[in-house]
């Protein structure tokens, strides 16, 4: 699963997912999936009737209600696009989190689905680790972690607001890149993330963009650190990738 780079952040392991697929084995896979990755709040539905019912049950008590939903589209009787229609005219899911993963892989349909205000669309089959990356990637989006601050050795960075107060007195923002990737990092502080994992957590793929990669590091230095030529916190371990050292 994610756990070759830190797997899911604790923060976000308690966030109660609604699996909707009408594929009893397919949604019994995803779901030990994504306990195994360490969710541990579940549920599954079949159908949409079945999906809206479990949604209302649960929405009367706000610290119970889902905090996102993964649907598929071909669903019996109503299908994902209406499903998620019907989500969205509940108040308290107004805005909540969506991820369509579905067989249906034509674009007219990914575009259905995210101008219905989808977070993401990912076809079948998929990667295992995928999947876990992008509910990940689409929670943390949403919810931010408690505490976002992380004391380096020359700067602070407050993850709530992207900014980085350095030793010298500067303020500077940090891109939304540079805020995922140092997120990835910090997760994984002390410990070697390699060049692929970083990719892969980054843009879903570790295919072609190690010179992005390089690139974005190389702006975060001279963000983050007092001497981007000879940095101190964000390292790098030749031949195997990049480690964040906290103060």
């Amino acid at each position: 699963m994610a756990g070759g780079f830190g797997g899911v952040e604790r923060h976000l392991r308690d966030k109660r997912i609604l699996l909707v697929d009408d594929e009893a084995e397919l949604a019994d896979m995803v779901a030990t999936i994504l306990h195994g990755a360490g969710f541990s709040n579940v549920d599954v539905a079949h159908a949409g009737t079945e999906a809206l019912a479990c949604i209302d049950e649960r929405a009367a008590s706000p610290e119970s209600a889902y905090q996102l939903f993964v649907l598929d589209v071909m669903l019996p009787g109503m299908d994902g696009f209406e499903l998620l229609a019907r989500i969205r005219e509940r108040p308290a899911h107004a805005s909540t989190p969506v991820l369509f993963l579905t067989a249906k892989d034509e674009p007219f349909d990914r575009v259905s689905g995210l101008s219905l205000g989808a977070d993401d669309y990912l076809t079948k089959p998929f990667l295992p680790q995928e999947l876990v990356l992008r509910i990940a990637a689409v929670l943390r989006r949403c919810y931010a972690e408690e505490n976002p601050l992380l004391e380096l050795e020359a700067s602070r960075v407050n993850f709530a607001t992207a900014e980085v107060e350095r030793a010298d007195g500067d303020t500077v923002l940090l891109t939304a890149k540079e805020h995922e990737i140092l997120s990835v990092l910090t997760r994984n502080a002390g410990r070697i993330v390699t060049i692929d994992a970083l990719c892969e957590a980054c843009w879903g793929t570790s295919f072609g963009y190690e010179n992005s990669l390089m690139a974005h590091i190389r702006r975060l230095r001279e963000k983050i650190e007092a001497n981007p030529s000879r940095p101190a916190s964000l390292v790098t371990v030749k031949g195997l990738g990049y480690k964040l050292v906290k103060r």
